[in-house]
């Protein structure tokens, strides 16, 4: 198998191991007037594979900046997949909202899976395999400030000082599990409250701050769940 094969293979197979998808920048810090990468990567533990740009995978590709909404440009096949010109000093957020993806697994998988992402409100169905479609929606925050402001993504993180707010459908989502993993190793975790927030002590370093929804698919469907994915990278 070619390093490109490898690569497509993870990026369209979450759950066999839980591998998280993010955005990374090539600075957290860009100057006025300047140029960066934005990388997808595909991993466990903040540590993972670059995954080229796929168009035919992407929903939405954009960034949010002082100059408004725009289209993130790159070249097909190519990682890094995003290339972004930053013309004003600020915060701009890249976001990457991905198609849904069909994807089966065992159940014993999937069980796996539910444990360790802390869904405890859903149980398989049935004794065989589990059909899902997945779906990720990605950002990061690149700039001084931070992300309190929805891209209006069906699934996604915002981000206002410590606290991180977790929105579904554009509502806030209660009793999300939320991890934040930072680049030196330390981990936090907990669970938002009705509001959809949970607070976390961000010290200094490259964070990784991520959350997973499973519901029932839509009646009728050929598949069982609607798994959800959001991230968010940043630096403090």
């Amino acid at each position: 198998m070619t390093r490109a094969a490898l690569l497509i293979l993870l990026a369209c197979a979450p759950i066999a191991g839980a591998h998280d998808f993010w955005i990374e920048p090539s600075t957290f810090r860009p100057s006025a007037s300047s140029t960066i990468t934005a990388s997808l990567r595909v991993g466990e533990n903040f540590t993972g594979e670059s995954v080229p740009r796929r168009t035919p995978r992407i929903e939405s590709f954009i960034v949010r900046d002082a100059e408004g909404e725009r289209p993130v440009a790159g070249f097909e096949d190519r990682d890094p997949a995003g290339i972004v010109r930053i013309e004003r000093s600020g915060t701009a957020v890249i976001g990457y909202r991905g198609k849904p993806y069909p994807h089966q697994i065992s159940r014993a998988k999937f069980e796996q899976f539910l444990r360790e992402e802390g869904i405890e409100y859903i149980h398989p169905r049935g004794d065989g395999a589990q059909r899902e479609h997945f779906s990720r929606f990605a950002k990061s925050i690149v700039g001084p400030g931070d992300d309190a402001a929805p891209l209006g993504f069906p699934f996604e993180i915002l981000i206002d000082g410590n606290v991180v707010r977790v929105l579904y459908e554009q509502k806030p989502f209660a009793n999300a599990y939320v991890a934040a993993i930072s680049r030196d190793g330390r981990h936090l975790a907990a669970r938002t409250d009705r509001e959809g927030r949970v607070k976390f002590d961000l010290g200094k370093g490259v964070w990784l701050i991520k959350t997973v929804h499973v519901l029932p698919a839509p009646k009728g469907a050929d598949y069982d769940w609607d798994s959800l994915w959001a991230s968010v990278t940043l630096e403090r």
